[in-house]
């Protein structure tokens, strides 16, 4: 945690705050850039984060997606809350459409890209790894009031 990480979990439970995740993004992606990926907006909150890569299920094309992070079980654990939208985040579609054990998927972290096999939570797991990972960042919690669909949790892990 940093100093400013208190005032960013203020910020990330504003019930507007999805309408500017765009620009959001889009400023991070251009931090993340100009820094060569050691540098993100959750790095400033002092949020634990990666960049997810993943190609996209249609085109091919990576697409790549900064996300908050857990560090968990040798790996990051990652949830598709997209602050609470009633949409599933395009990236937890593209990541589904990929093969677990592939190595299509890379997680970059302070400028590291790493390549990653992903798992989806379910049951019992889920629900563990959803308690650490409101541990990290409380507003998981008013992001599940916000939707009416189970948040995905994914447990990525390095590759061998």
């Amino acid at each position: 945690m940093g100093l400013l990480t208190p005032l960013a979990v203020r910020i990330g439970a504003l019930s507007w705050m999805p309408k500017l995740l765009p620009q959001v993004v889009w400023v991070d992606k251009r931090l993340q850039s100009a820094s060569r990926g050691r540098v993100s907006i959750l790095d400033i909150a002092g949020l634990p984060n990666l960049a997810l890569t993943v190609p996209g299920r249609k085109s091919g094309v990576p697409r790549s997606t900064p996300l908050l992070c857990v560090p968990h079980d040798g790996g990051w654990l990652v949830a598709g809350s997209y602050f609470g939208d009633p949409k599933m985040p395009m990236w937890v579609r593209n990541l589904r459409a990929t093969d677990p054990e592939g190595d299509a998927v890379t997680a970059a972290m302070g400028g590291r890209a790493h390549t990653v096999h992903w798992r989806e939570l379910e049951g019992e797991d889920r629900s563990a790894a959803w308690q650490v990972m409101l541990r990290a960042w409380p507003n998981y919690a008013t992001y599940e009031e916000r939707t009416d669909r189970t948040i995905p949790v994914f447990h990525l892990r390095p590759a061998a």
